[in-house]
C-alpha cells in the first residue's frame, strides 16, 4: 500500500466513498441528468459563447438540429425562447416522462 503524505494536496477533492451528489437539472428540459451529462455552449464558442450548461446528450442534439449557430447566438442563455420552437417545445414534452438516461436518435437538421 502506497504511503501516504501528511500534506495531501487532493485532501480536497470528494473521496469516491463520500455520498453520490445531488443530479443537476438539465438545463433545457429540467430533468435530472443521468450517468451521461454534456456540457453544452448555449451561445456557441464559435460565436463568443463561454458558459456551459449541463444537458442530455439526447436533449443537445434536439437542439443542434433545430437551429443554427447564428439563432443560439440571438436567444443566448434565455430557454423561454428556445422553447417557442414548436418542434424543441413538442420534443421537451415528450422526454419528460423519461428516465434520465434515456437516449433515442434525433431526425436530421431540419434547415
Amino acid at each position: 500500500m502506497a504511503r501516504r503524505s501528511k500534506h495531501d494536496p487532493y485532501d480536497h477533492l470528494p473521496q469516491k466513498d463520500d455520498a453520490a451528489a445531488e443530479p443537476v437539472p438539465c438545463w433545457l428540459c429540467g430533468r435530472p441528468t443521468g450517468k451521461t451529462i454534456v456540457w453544452h455552449h448555449p451561445i456557441p464558442k464559435s460565436r463568443g459563447g463561454r458558459d456551459v450548461v449541463p444537458m442530455h446528450s439526447i436533449c443537445q442534439q434536439t437542439l443542434t438540429a433545430n437551429f443554427t449557430n447564428s439563432e443560439l447566438q440571438r436567444h443566448g442563455m434565455e430557454v423561454a425562447g428556445l422553447l417557442d420552437n414548436a418542434n424543441v417545445r413538442r420534443f421537451v414534452d415528450w422526454v419528460a416522462k423519461k428516465d434520465p438516461d434515456f437516449t433515442a436518435t434525433i431526425t436530421k437538421k431540419q434547415r
